[in-house]
């Protein structure tokens, strides 16, 4: 398949749930359509779900329902969230234990990762970003946050230390429970919501300061996700970073918890770069 940017505007689904239940709308998805259950293609890819910033693997739970329903092999590892080089280095490792070949996807922060876990493994066929970072060489996660304007994310985090192996403290980020919500799940159900919010993952300050080293989009076709609501990410940015990588990239009317929100679309992303490998 050509490489070249292909821009569709999608409208989101409404709330999905973060314990493994789908949405109506996700579950009514055209593209989900075998019962649960459904043996693999012999020659399916594993989908390896790599989360983001203040989220977890949960986070993943519906779009994980709907691609096992289409009887696609799936993993979602945690992230350690703590540094760039040593997250990319823990997924590198990961994906040796990961038979044939992987369609690496990253949400978030999670993009950075992929782009450097991906460099030089002949399996990935495929990286997908959702709401992500498509950094290069010399980039970091906050130099592309500020390229556009529109992230509000700065006003609604909190920051908090924790004790470095070597001794000293290091600064992580969380976003405050109250502003939750609004900055990283908007529409999203309350309740939703609520769990996510008391359930996320710190992120260390230096995973956003550090430079990527490798830009693994440049070598292996790749999908994007524009979450047109993203407080998180500007959309400008993530269209940019799409645009640059020459993806085939969708814009969907969602939050930067886009996975959440849209896990049909997410799906269905997913399930395109698979189709076009195979």
């Amino acid at each position: 398949m050509t490489r070249r940017s292909a821009t569709v505007t999608l409208l989101a689904g409404a709330g999905a749930a973060v314990l493994g239940v789908p949405t109506a709308s996700a579950a009514q998805s055209p593209a989900i359509h075998k019962p649960l259950g459904s043996p693999p293609h012999p020659a399916a890819p594993t989908v390896v779900l790599i989360h983001g910033a203040f989220a977890d693997a949960s986070s993943w739970s519906a779009v994980v329902n709907l691609l096992q329903r289409e009887g696609h092999p799936v993993l979602a590892p945690a992230l350690p969230l703590r540094g760039l080089a040593e997250d990319a280095a823990y997924i590198s490792s990961f994906l040796e234990s990961v038979p044939g070949p992987v369609v690496l996807v990253g949400h978030s922060y999670g993009g950075a990762v992929i782009s450097h876990a991906a460099s030089g493994n002949p399996r990935v066929k495929a990286l997908v970003y959702i709401a992500a970072f498509v950094p290069e060489v010399g980039e970091s996660a906050l130099d592309l946050t500020s390229k556009f304007p529109g992230s509000t994310l700065a006003q609604a985090t909190t920051t908090q230390f924790y004790p470095l192996p070597g001794g000293g403290r290091g600064e992580e980020l969380l976003i405050k429970q109250a502003l939750f919500r609004k900055q990283f799940a908007a529409g999203v159900p309350v309740d939703i919501a609520q769990v996510m919010a008391v359930g996320q993952r710190p992120v260390a300050v230096k995973a956003l300061q550090e430079k990527a080293t490798a830009a693994a989009w440049k070598a292996i076709p790749s999908w994007c996700l524009v979450a047109t609501q993203d407080r998180n990410i500007p959309p400008a940015a993530e269209q940019w970073m799409a645009d640059r990588a020459r993806a085939h990239t969708v814009r969907v009317v969602a939050p930067h918890a886009a996975a959440v929100s849209a896990p049909g679309a997410v799906a269905k992303l997913i399930l395109r770069a698979v189709h076009a490998i195979r």
